[in-house]
């Protein structure tokens, strides 16, 4: 269990030198237990108080990385049950299989759709994490369909394989590319734990429940494997869920190094919904890496959006920098759009304006990243705060024409708005939806 800050205190100087930015060694302590400070503040600890508090300080879960360092997929190093008690720090690998019983243009057509599939959310990047190749023929087929994924895409690698020659012979083309390799059971778990160990590479064990995995978890680590994923290869979507929170809060609840692992399941259905439902169940509860069988744009970014929303720190709203931003090829007489500074709705308000083609100003008043009506609400996105960020000299010295788009769900700032910036003030739609319609409007009275 994790020392309390008490526990902490007793491992410390006692001194109170302040050298820590501290009052006392006790504050120190509190701070340190929150996981506020590093141990590094304090230049006077012991070896043998260093040592023990820095094993107490690894998390919980081990953090494990997959591929190379030019483009790698961390996974792990989690500290809580539920999102709301602090936030998951890790956002779930997505990832796809290739079979090696596809023809070289199957594969290539795969390889190039998984590299055009990036899309752009709020302002952030989302993207496909990892490829498996599966083997399904023989040894030769197996390398040469990891041939030619290592050659086509710089996305780290799993190696789905039950055959020691076929994984060293693809290990062997990999090198320090760091492949993860899957799966080791009761069966073979002594000779991929040795293969493991030998290339340095992470090794996925499986087995039917936790108590299994646990075993088959430290005899790997026995053989120096240190980067360990778990499979619960459980028959039912039910057991899988139950499985993967046990091994969650048998790792956080009760410190159990031996399943303080990331976790991996595979969905391989042939009805694409239900295998986007499966997904999103494990990515919710608690997969570390999600295989997915099937192919599909929609469904990759069905996926992504909902890693998203659940990996997004819950105490920092997401916001843009409150400035004026400019849309276009603007000038003097280009509209000018308020909103908030809260990342969904300027992107929402952004997708609009682009798609209107109207060059425009859109201001992003710093609410503290609150949407439009919660702001108002609160007091954040009033007359005296868009005043304000209106007349700052370089919103006045670009947008000289002095009008400014209010939307329309703060209709009711428009006066008190003009007497307070002396701008005038245009009512635009209540939904973002409304504005290309109404911006073509304003060019073409």
């Amino acid at each position: 269990m994790a020392l309390s800050g008490l526990d902490i205190y007793k491992l410390l100087p006692k001194t109170n030198c302040r050298k820590c930015g501290f009052a006392t060694c006790l504050a120190f302590a509190m701070q340190l237990a929150k996981k506020a400070v590093t141990l590094d503040k304090c230049p006077d600890l012991t070896r043998e108080a260093k040592d023990a508090l820095q094993a107490q300080a690894m998390p919980p879960i081990r953090l494990i990385a997959i591929g190379g360092e030019g483009n790698k997929l961390e996974v792990g190093n989690e500290t809580v049950m539920f999102r709301h008690e602090e936030k998951f720090h890790r956002p779930a690998g997505i990832g796809f299989i290739i079979d090696d019983d596809l023809s070289e243009a199957a594969i290539e057509d795969r390889i190039r759709a998984a590299g055009n599939l990036r899309f752009e959310r709020i302002g952030e990047a989302l993207n496909l994490n990892i490829i498996a190749v599966r083997q399904k023929k023989n040894r030769s087929a197996f390398v040469n369909a990891v041939k030619k994924v290592c050659s086509s895409s710089d996305l780290p690698l799993a190696l789905m394989s039950n055959d020691e020659a076929a994984l060293r012979d693809a290990l062997s083309l990999l090198k320090d590319k760091r492949p993860l390799i899957f799966k080791a059971d009761k069966e073979n778990i002594e000779q991929l734990s040795s293969l493991a160990a030998e290339f340095k590479a992470p090794l996925v064990v499986s087995a039917q429940n936790p108590e299994e995995l646990s075993l088959l978890a430290k005899q790997a680590a026995s053989k120096g494997v240190n980067d360990i994923v778990l499979y619960p290869d459980s028959r039912t979507v039910k057991k899988r869920l139950w499985d993967l929170t046990q091994i969650r809060r048998q790792a956080l609840k009760k410190n159990n190094r031996a399943l303080g692992y990331p976790t991996l399941t595979v969905v391989d259905e042939e009805d694409a919904f239900l295998e986007a439902i499966t997904a999103s169940v494990f990515i919710l509860k608690y997969s570390s890496i999600v295989l997915l069988g099937n192919f599909h744009s929609w469904e990759i970014l069905a996926l992504l959006t909902l890693r998203q929303n659940i990996f997004t720190d819950p105490q920092k709203p997401l916001q843009v920098a409150p400035k004026l931003y400019e849309i276009g090829q603007v000038d003097a007489d280009s509209p000018l759009i308020v909103t908030t500074n809260f990342s969904l709705t300027y992107y929402t308000v952004l997708t609009e304006v682009e798609a209107s083609k109207v060059p425009s100003y859109i201001l992003s008043v710093d609410t503290e990243g609150m949407s439009v009506l919660t702001a108002w609400a609160a007091e954040k996105f009033t007359s005296e705060s868009i005043a304000k960020a209106l007349n700052d000299d370089s919103v006045k010295s670009k947008a000289s024409r002095k009008e400014v788009i209010l939307p329309g769900y703060v209709a009711v700032l428009s006066g008190k708005l003009e007497e307070d910036s002396g701008w005038k003030v245009r009512v635009g739609p209540k939904e973002a939806s409304g504005l290309p319609a109404f911006l073509k409007a304003l060019r073409n009275p």
